[in-house]
């Protein structure tokens, strides 16, 4: 291992639904820096490892896959009917993507839900960056996004972690309200962290 390796800081990016923090990852590109983006991840570890199949299907039922592929709408519906069965969801996928990002390389990972499920507790984390947006700014983009109700939207955000709660556990804010700059607010960012590398 190079010395260099060492003193990365690993980063984690989150914010609640709607805060955009997948935009916030992209341009996070333009700087040299690439995220581990753990939905994607999860999707692949379904969709790629029989023991993740198999343990889903012995908790949701055998109808979750079809010719191996998820039926999103059987995991929502289980997701949605008791929050247990979020955990217990959790409790298979994370153990995995924590492996895999261990194993990846990455420095930086972004993760939604990563207090709200105790994710932050299965991986190595330095420094949390948490995306911001006021709360109407967050709706209209879920409505937009998903084409669904404000309402649907406003429950999708309370079933998370509020996001002064989600704020105060971070260490640095990026505003995501499309009027700051957002550039110059990640570069203040990646400046603070190279320089506690060193």
């Amino acid at each position: 291992v190079c010395s260099s390796d060492l003193t990365k800081m690993k980063v984690a990016i989150t914010g609640g639904i709607g805060s955009g923090k997948s935009f916030v990852c992209e341009r996070l590109q333009h700087f040299g820096i690439d995220v581990y983006d753990c939905d994607k991840a999860a999707k692949m570890l379904i969709h790629t490892s029989i023991d993740i199949q198999k343990q889903l299907s012995d908790l949701v039922g055998t109808n979750i896959f079809v010719n191996g592929k998820l039926q999103k709408a059987e995991l929502a519906s289980f997701l949605l009917h008791d929050k247990a069965n979020a955990q217990a969801i959790n409790n298979i996928i994370h153990p995995a993507v924590a492996a895999d990002f261990e194993k990846s390389g990455y420095d930086y990972i972004e993760s939604a839900i990563l207090f709200d499920s105790g994710f932050i507790n299965r991986i190595h984390i330095d420094k949390v960056i948490c995306v911001t947006a006021p709360i109407n700014v967050r709706i209209q983009r879920i409505v937009n996004r998903d084409q669904i109700t404000s309402e649907r939207a406003k429950e999708w955000i309370n079933r998370q972690l509020p996001q002064d709660e989600v704020l105060k556990r971070s260490q640095y804010e990026i505003v995501n309200d499309g009027q700051r700059d957002l550039d110059s607010q990640i570069q203040a960012i990646i400046n603070n962290i190279e320089k506690l590398s060193k």
